[in-house]
């Protein structure tokens, strides 16, 4: 019997659920507190550990402009010295069993919305309540209280609105604020520029001299600038990241506050001249704060679970906060299968067996950059043997990537019931296979 699932948030961790959920055989309502009509961040990666399952759901990269991941290089800021070339990110589609993507974060909602709510395919098509923000939780009945006052009934409540989700506080029993960093990255600056105003300047062409899919790292003192391209090469993202000590600007976390870009140029005004004149090319330029939660004991309370940046917030240094999200939906779908509402209890807490200590640890790692481990390694020798812990970016590359979060699903419902198979309907196409479990 189908089960009525609400899921508050409708981003890339809300609508990656609402496509498993639907492919399951539930009934799907998202509610989301925007109109979804403003082009909101910037460029995101859809790493193999995500594109596995999406292009098995029918997500087309094609249309939506992905960019395949082909090579990377990490240097210098100040002297553009390179100390790090990539060379196995050529390799990363035949080790991780999927293509490793650039994509506009807009692109991919898009697609993953589509996946979710078009008429044809299986299951029933999820429906989108907009402008409808979530204002209370209460995991008991389980139900939410949208702006307005209106209570919502479900058999099942997954809560995906973000790093100030309240849902948190249902779970827990007790606040557990987002803090900035007080001794590590929490600031950046994001801004995209189009390819073809780089190129039609001289001084700073050489940005783009064989970049397709090339993804470059420019580092100083605490701060760095990391870009890459999108939507078929056609624009290059930008994140500069750095530490900021007035906390007072980092109260709540805003895709779309504007800064002027004369703020990004003091802050990197000691880059070489040449990254400098790249810079000079931005026009509007969002200051972000970056906010660290802990891991948290506990994803679900009953029948409602965290999902996304609401269950473990992640800093961008290992490209993977969306990627996490969408792990998450797939691994709801998968055991939210079959789940009657006398049994989604107990399979949501299989659901944070599974994701728990990987999510934690991936929080963990994305505290610093690929290539300074040495900043993470204590943190991360709570979640696994220390001297497992990676040590370059390759290592991070196949901890992050090979993992295959359908197998190892399975892996845990089998369990407790050897029989159990998925639908033919949960993917369209089968999902290549990861290098682990």
């Amino acid at each position: 019997m189908a089960l009525k699932v609400l899921i508050a948030g409708g981003g890339i961790a809300g609508f990656s659920a609402a496509v498993a959920l639907r492919r399951a055989g539930h009934v799907v309502y998202v509610y989301e507190r925007s109109a979804l009509n403003n082009e909101v961040g910037a460029a995101i990666h859809v790493p193999p550990n995500a594109s596995r399952a999406l292009l098995a759901w029918g997500l087309d990269p094609v249309g939506a402009k992905f960019v395949t991941v082909k090579s990377s290089f990490r240097a210098k800021a100040d002297t553009l010295d390179r100390f790090h070339v990539g060379t196995t990110e050529s390799e990363i589609p035949l080790k991780s069993g999927a293509p490793w993507y650039f994509a506009h974060r807009v692109d991919l909602h898009e697609e993953l919305k589509r996946l979710a709510t078009e008429p044809t395919g299986p299951g029933t098509p999820a429906t989108v309540v907009l402008k409808s923000e979530v204002v209370a939780y209460n995991a008991d009945e389980p139900s939410i209280t949208v702006k307005g006052g209106e209570t919502i009934h479900g058999d099942v409540v997954i809560a995906a609105d973000g790093i100030h989700t309240i849902a948190v506080e249902s779970i827990l029993g007790r606040s557990n604020p987002p803090e900035p960093s007080k001794d590590l990255y929490n600031f950046c600056y994001r801004f995209l520029i189009p390819t073809a105003a780089i190129e039609a300047d001289p001084e700073t062409k050489f940005w783009t001299e064989d970049d397709d899919g090339r993804m470059k790292f420019f580092v100083g003192d605490l701060k760095r600038i990391v870009s890459y391209p999108c939507r078929n090469n056609e624009e290059h993202n930008f994140v500069a990241i750095f530490h900021q000590d007035d906390v007072s600007m980092m109260k709540k976390e805003d895709w779309q506050a504007s800064v002027d870009k004369s703020k990004l140029l003091e802050k990197y005004s000691d880059v070489h001249p040449k990254l400098l004149a790249v810079l000079s090319k931005s026009t509007e330029v969002k200051q972000w704060a970056l906010l660290f939660r802990p891991p948290i004991p506990s994803w679900t309370k009953g029948n409602m679970a965290l999902a996304g940046d609401a269950a473990h917030p992640m800093l961008p240094h290992q490209g993977q906060g969306g990627a996490q999200g969408i792990e998450d939906g797939v691994v709801l779908g998968i055991v939210l299968s079959g789940a009657t509402k006398e049994t989604a209890a107990e399979r949501l807490k299989l659901y944070e067996k599974i994701r728990r200590n990987r999510a934690s640890l991936i929080q963990i790692f994305s505290n610093a950059g690929q290539d300074e481990p040495e900043l993470i390694q204590k943190d991360a020798s709570r979640f696994m043997p220390i001297e497992k812990v990676p040590k370059n970016p390759e290592q991070f590359f196949d901890y992050n990537f090979g993992y295959d979060v359908v197998q190892d699903s399975l892996n845990h419902l089998r369990e407790t019931e050897p029989s159990f198979e998925l639908s033919d309907t949960f993917f369209q196409t089968p999902p290549g296979r990861g290098a682990y479990p």
